[in-house]
């Protein structure tokens, strides 16, 4: 402020503008909706808007600036509003965190959801949203559409009907209503509900029957009065993966550059414990279901392939993985490789070659992939990554199905943001070391 401060010259009083900025600023993000309680904690969209919010701040400045021939520094602006749109998304990154953390450990600052539909759909829904409470929704009560009568759902209790939700939600202190798509459940009725609740102020949400898209690929288009929602295939092909390929290359080559001593160490250190090859090859199944020899660090005995047979009745995973979590054949040096993903480092080598992604599903072996029925089959419409939302959400820890559904929603919303989002997580996954076995 100082430095452009200069009177003598026209500008400004840079000092009233300075004061100014923070009411300026809450307004652009009131105006972005960066303040709705519904957005707070969920990472993308609030970031999203926080972004909106700085653009819209900046372009208004600059045009009432020529428009009023106000003499304000270019410089100023440019530092100014960066800065501030910065300490707002690091401000926000960490309460979010915070939140996150509050609503894991205590169950606090969570929205109390009364669920409706059928009963299969609800237990679902009920199952997820205990998985991931991060997201703040809490379902307290239930009605069911139809079916018979039931005294529990998910280990939530069941209020009645449909026509108990408005009664459940006083009963039960519940701020939303979510409901499921069931045929039961019409627009009339749905309309009737709508007026209800608004009577409360309680919200209400509807989740329609496709599952797992995320929103870039939907719109809502009202039709003859019919809000009908549109979604966009998944873009598998184009300029947008051409770009992706060059990222993965790009950042792969700078990687292995970077971590060369890291690497040779841990070659050292793999080849003094048994005197073996430090790096392990073994056939997988890439992109349209070709196979290719992905590179690890040995982590396991030189045998290890040959005493699998033995401990297949010792098998803690589910579906077709074969996983123990005290696998006999592991060396010293391979848990703590492991325990950290850095076994995984050499497959920066298969990213160069093209084999593999930076992020995309895991790769699966070939007994695994002959396994597969059609629905499975479609995370190898892309290439498989050495992370993944699989490995940011639990690795080895999750069951099966979520592991599956995780890589298929990768697949059906990938993003270059979604990449560097996972990229971003991967970090702490790694460090805390949960899940890696």
């Amino acid at each position: 402020m100082i430095r452009f401060d200069d009177p003598a010259a026209g500008h400004l009083p840079y000092w009233l503008f300075t004061v100014c900025l923070p009411f300026l600023w809450c307004l652009a993000m009131a105006l972005a909706r960066g303040y709705d309680p519904r957005i707070v904690g969920l990472g993308s969209d609030e970031f999203r808007r926080v972004f909106d919010g700085a653009v819209g701040l900046t372009a208004g400045i600059a045009i009432l600036a020529y428009a009023t021939k106000g003499d304000l520094a270019r410089g100023y602006v440019l530092i100014a509003l960066p800065c501030a749109a910065v300490l707002d998304l690091a401000a926000r990154y960490a309460l979010r965190k915070r939140l996150h953390r509050q609503r894991r450990r205590s169950g606090v600052f969570m929205r109390r959801v009364i669920a409706v539909g059928h009963s299969d759909g609800l237990t679902d829904l009920i199952t997820e949203l205990r998985r991931v409470p991060h997201h703040g929704l809490k379902v307290v009560g239930a009605c069911l559409t139809a079916g018979p009568a039931r005294s529990q759902v998910g280990a939530v209790p069941v209020c009645g009907g449909l026509e108990r939700v408005q009664s459940a939600v006083s009963d039960l202190a519940a701020d939303t209503v979510a409901v499921l798509a069931c045929p039961e459940l019409n627009g009339t009725k749905l309309r009737e509900l709508a007026w209800q609740l608004e009577k409360t102020g309680t919200g209400l949400c509807v989740a329609p029957a496709v599952l797992d898209v995320a929103g870039p690929r939907t719109t809502i288009r009202p039709v003859a009065g019919m809000p009908l929602l549109h979604v966009d295939h998944p873009e598998l092909t184009g300029l947008r993966w051409v770009i992706k390929d060059v990222f993965d290359k790009v950042s792969a080559a700078a990687a292995l550059l970077v971590l060369a001593p890291l690497m040779a160490g841990i070659v050292l250190a793999i080849r003094r414990g048994d005197g073996g090859p430090a790096i392990f090859r073994q056939t997988r199944v890439g992109k349209d279901g070709r196979p290719f020899m992905v590179c690890k660090f040995r982590t396991m005995v030189v045998d290890a392939e040959a005493r699998k047979a033995a401990l297949l009745t010792h098998n803690d995973g589910d579906g077709v993985l074969f996983k123990m979590r005290n696998d006999p054949r592991i060396t010293p040096v391979g848990a703590w490789l492991r325990k950290y993903s850095l076994d995984e480092l050499p497959q920066l080598w298969n990213v160069l070659k093209g084999d593999m992604s930076l992020v995309g599903p895991r790769p699966a072996l070939p007994a695994e992939a002959d396994l597969y029925g059609d629905y499975v089959r479609r995370r190898l419409v892309v290439k498989p990554g050495i992370t993944g939302l699989w490995q940011v959400s639990g690795r080895s820890d999750l069951p099966w199905e979520e592991a599956v559904r995780l890589d298929l929603r990768y697949v059906e919303n990938w993003s270059l943001a979604l990449d560097l989002q996972i990229l971003w997580k991967t970090w702490a996954a790694v460090l805390k070391g949960s899940g890696a076995y």
